[in-house]
């Protein structure tokens, strides 16, 4: 099978390295090999956030250049757009289309771009956008936008849902399962 490349970026704090330690457990247990890059940046301070995660027969890195992304996972809708460059010509955008504003625009300094899913399509993309954020607070928890959004990205595979279920029962603690799992169900069938 040829390496597949999927991109989840967000902003630090939602849940991105979470959502790639499920999507890597969950390829492996399907007898891919995976290999999931974190790159950090100002992560803690609200600073764009992105992982790679590759899986195929074989993989030999988890690097993705510009225009080799199958998916972009995207936590918040200004990243969709500044990642669009990494997404193929025959990519997948899976998006939240909550708006966090970044420091330029919290200090006056810039405004939020308008219209972003539109300016996102006309740049040629597919875009599948959503309010994760909703569907996450009606799970029980805000911080569940990362599980909704791995349920959405479940349409887009054709893998088994309890292989998805056994990969959210192996990475998130016991307490938080039953929310997680509501929360995946209302992403999928959004």
């Amino acid at each position: 099978m040829e390496t597949k490349s999927i991109m989840i970026v967000g902003v630090g704090g939602q849940g991105s390295l979470l959502a790639s330690k499920l999507l890597g457990h969950l390829l492996l247990s399907q007898g891919f090999d995976v290999k999931v890059s974190e790159v950090h940046g100002m992560s803690q301070r609200g600073g764009s956030v992105v992982t790679y995660v590759r899986y195929g027969s074989r993989v030999y890195s988890p690097v993705i250049d510009r225009g080799e992304a199958d998916f972009i996972v995207s936590f918040e809708l200004l990243e969709a757009a500044r990642w669009l460059p990494y997404l193929k010509k025959d990519g997948q955008i899976v998006t939240n289309t909550q708006q966090i504003d970044p420091m330029p625009v919290i200090t006056g300094a810039a405004e939020y771009p308008g219209d972003l899913v539109a300016k996102i399509q006309a740049a040629g993309a597919r875009i599948d956008a959503m309010d994760c954020l909703s569907l996450a607070e009606k799970a029980g928890s805000a911080k569940a936008v990362n599980i909704v959004l791995l349920g959405r990205l479940s349409h887009y595979f054709d893998l088994p849902e309890e292989a998805w279920m056994a990969s959210l029962e192996a990475n998130v603690p016991a307490k938080f399962l039953e929310m997680n799992k509501k929360a995946f169900a209302l992403g999928k069938n959004a």
